[in-house]
């Protein structure tokens, strides 16, 4: 969008002079520079009209304000901070213009509606969380913005009317044929390569008062016998560990090398799936490794990746179907830019 660049531009070049006033503005600053130089470049105070919607830029400030000191602070350097502002300016002008289109498409079926009684309860909440239950705050809030209780009714309506919209169509992609997962599978293999995991389950046995070192090493051999004798480890993890994840039967999930300390990585990944380590003495104190599963290294089988494709490819359809719908929508609107 050409406008929306030239806008960018226009309010980067006299909002920020220099990557030292970035730093040192508070965010009340930032916000207050970027609205005097918004409301010098567009002087009646309007950005665009959408259908028979006035875009204003009290409109563009509200969506833009509470991410411009985080964009402040993240900012390495003024280069940076002006392509991230031009973005969040295209961004929300194009949000706004877009809610418009799509509030307008919900509304030329004239069979639907939001009940009443969603709104009622989307201004409750409001009133509870916002403003802590104070009608006379509520209704300040209002006076402050120049909106009367039916502005903001409205408002809360097509609020509503936008997410409703925004799910329906994120809902209409549901379907992946097994042939497209395949391809998606053979097309990008690398990114199903996986590290040696194994499932591991430990027990930690440290040194109580009055115990000795040949003591606690005793007791992690009785433990290796009874586990031999088909005792399950998860067991006696429960009845003997004394670490954090004892209730849990010692269960520390799917680790890989980079997650251990080497001290364990080496035991951990010698070890077959049901297979226990021999006591490994550290510091800390003696530690029982078991292997509860194993995966190795290498891509990963297309069944374990199945779900994990589906799941990409429907987030690819949905984001590309969306996209589709609201060219649709603008094409067929009336949008004038200022």
């Amino acid at each position: 969008m050409t406008f929306c660049r030239h806008l960018a531009t226009l309010l980067l070049a006299t909002a920020v002079c220099s990557v030292a006033w970035a730093e040192a503005a508070q965010p009340e600053q930032v916000e207050a520079s970027a609205t005097e130089n918004l409301n010098l470049r567009f002087a009646n105070g309007i950005v665009a009209v959408a259908e028979e919607k006035i875009i204003t830029v009290a409109d563009v400030m509200r969506e833009v304000a509470p991410l411009l000191p985080s964009i402040q602070r993240e900012a390495r350097s003024e280069k940076e901070y002006n392509e991230r502002v031009e973005q969040l300016y295209d961004d929300a002008i194009q949000d706004l213009i877009d809610r418009v289109l799509i509030i307008k498409e919900f509304r030329k079926d004239e069979e639907r509606h939001i009940p009443i009684s969603y709104i009622d309860n989307a201004i409750a909440d409001e009133l509870a969380g916002r403003f802590e239950g104070d009608r006379s705050k509520f209704l300040a809030y209002l006076r402050s913005q120049g909106k009367t209780i039916r502005d903001y009714r409205r408002e809360k309506e097509e609020e509503i009317i936008y997410h409703y919209m925004q799910g329906q169509q994120q809902r209409s992609q549901s379907i992946v044929s097994p042939v497209r997962i395949e391809t998606f599978y053979n097309e990008n293999k690398d990114r199903f390569y996986q590290e040696d995991r194994v499932h591991l389950r430990l027990i930690q046995l440290s040194k109580n008062e009055g115990e000795t070192d040949e003591m606690v090493l005793g007791l992690a051999n009785q433990i290796l016998a009874r586990l031999e004798n088909g005792e399950k480890f998860e067991d006696l993890a429960k009845e003997y560990s004394r670490d954090a994840r004892r209730s849990r039967g010692g269960d520390w999930g799917w680790l890989q090398r980079s997650d251990f300390r080497q001290e364990f990585s080496e035991v951990a990944f010698k070890l077959e799936k049901g297979q226990a380590s021999e006591p490994l003495v550290l510091p800390e104190g003696v530690f029982l490794l078991y292997a509860e599963d194993r995966k190795y290294a290498g891509i990963q089988p297309i069944d374990e990746v199945r779900d994990q494709i589906e799941r990409i490819l429907l987030m690819q359809m949905s984001r590309a179907n969306h996209e589709r719908w609201l060219e649709r929508l603008r094409r067929n609107g009336y949008v004038k830019y200022y």
